[in-house]
């Protein structure tokens, strides 16, 4: 049904029902008809209608079974009330042509209100969509320039020429990290110390970087990233070791999983013996190329991260004694063949920590003190507060651990098996379950 705009203020909806088949121009006659003279001169519906107050009637009338039902539309610019004088009046009417009938008015609507609320809902519509476009747009025109600017920020390094970022010269530390898309990746995030190895066979720049700077290698959480990290265990001095969430890449990683891998970094030398890393050792040829060293000097733990150059120094990531002299046998092991009371204890909770990857800290008359995991127990042994005399452990003997026993003043350190020690600090023991058994 259409109606004219410009003079329809309210529209009259009415329901008809009749006794009989009758047609539009019975009920449109019937209305002018019966309220002829009803409601005076005033609101008499032909000069209503002629003078445009009142708009064209409309009627929609189907004929089923010998009855006859329908709708009727009056489209009013009279007031509310002229226009509830009209329609009640319509419910006078009880004749269509021949047959009795009936018209019942369902509701006056308020023509602009429904304008109204079919502006406001489009309204919505459309500044959601409207909203919508600038969001996609904006995102796309930021990502757009942050991409541009981070192209523009990657510089080439070395005379491979590396992927890295600006910064990679003047840092103090550094990150190795697989590829140019991780190092794009950490760009976008505000790290601008990365550099990339662009392979497995690992630059002979990164030998030299590592040589200066802090190393710390950031790897994918899958194989390849596992045998990169080999790698460059094998020929830099790496320093310390983060890695991506298990089957994640770092060019996929979020600004906040990012931190939270570099946060959680560990040590080189922890990692290898945490994980039980076997690395061949590798040594430059005469070319500058690496390659891999003889079998019988495939070694486990820190000395595998070492790698020797051709003027023979060893680079190790324990800066603080590379250039002294390693002892042959730092460890001093108890030479009795019988067993004191404290070394069947110290046996006994070697059992009971076997397999298990925690450490133990004892007092001086043997109790427990505190029980950590592993790869906790260089920070925790930091933070004690309690007078610690025996740290027994399932792990590893490291320099780190060592260092840290020295400082703190702890006679004895008990573990699984001995790594590698490049200086043995006076006023420590270390016994192994090998030497007490």
């Amino acid at each position: 049904m259409e109606i004219d705009p410009s003079t329809t203020k309210y529209l009259i909806h009415a329901r008809i029902s009749a006794d009989g088949i009758v047609e539009k121009p019975d009920v449109v006659g019937a209305i002018f008809g019966q309220t002829e003279g009803l409601l005076g001169d005033e609101l008499d519906l032909r000069d209503l209608q002629k003078s445009g107050r009142i708009g064209r009637i409309e009627v929609e009338v189907n004929s089923n079974r010998g009855r006859s039902e329908g709708k009727v539309f009056i489209p009013s610019s009279l007031d509310q009330v002229e226009t509830a004088i009209l329609a009640s009046a319509l419910e006078t009417i009880d004749r269509v042509g021949p047959c009795k009938a009936r018209i019942s008015v369902d509701q006056i609507e308020d023509v602009r209100v429904s304008k109204r609320n079919k502006i406001i809902d489009r309204a919505k519509a459309l500044l959601n969509e409207m909203i919508k476009e600038s969001r996609v747009s904006g995102v796309d025109l930021t990502e757009s320039v942050r991409q541009s600017v981070q192209v523009e920020e990657i510089v080439q390094f070395g005379g491979e020429r590396l992927p890295a970022g600006p910064n990679i010269e003047n840092s103090d530390a550094i990150i190795v990290v697989e590829g140019r898309s991780d190092v794009l990746n950490l760009l976008k995030h505000g790290i601008k110390n990365a550099i990339a190895v662009e392979g497995t066979s690992i630059p002979r720049s990164i030998a030299d970087l590592s040589r200066d700077k802090v190393v710390t290698a950031f790897v994918d959480g899958d194989r390849g990233g596992e045998l990169i990290l080999r790698e460059l265990l094998q020929v830099a001095e790496v320093d310390f070791v983060a890695r991506a969430p298990k089957s994640q890449e770092v060019e996929e990683l979020t600004q906040k999983q990012i931190m939270k891998c570099l946060r959680n970094k560990i040590p080189a030398e922890q990692f290898v013996e945490m994980f039980n890393i076997k690395v061949p050792q590798r040594t430059l040829d005469d070319e500058g190329a690496f390659s891999p060293a003889k079998e019988e000097s495939r070694q486990t733990g820190a000395t595998a991260q070492a790698s020797q150059g051709r003027n023979g120094k060893d680079y190790r990531n324990n800066r603080k004694y590379e250039d002294r002299k390693p002892q042959r046998e730092p460890q001093r092991e108890p030479q009795q063949k019988k067993l004191t009371p404290e070394q069947e204890n110290i046996i006994q909770i070697l059992k009971d920590l076997m397999s298990s990857s925690k450490a133990r800290f004892l007092a001086d008359n043997g109790n427990t003190i505190d029980e950590v995991p592993v790869k906790e127990l260089a920070d925790k042994l930091k933070e004690s507060q309690e007078k610690i005399s025996t740290v027994v452990f399932d792990g590893v003997v490291t320099q780190r651990i060592l260092d840290i026993a020295a400082d703190r003043k702890i006679p004895l350190i008990v573990g699984a098996k001995m790594g590698n020690i490049t200086k043995q600090p006076t006023g420590v023991d270390v016994w192994t379950r090998d030497s007490l058994t």
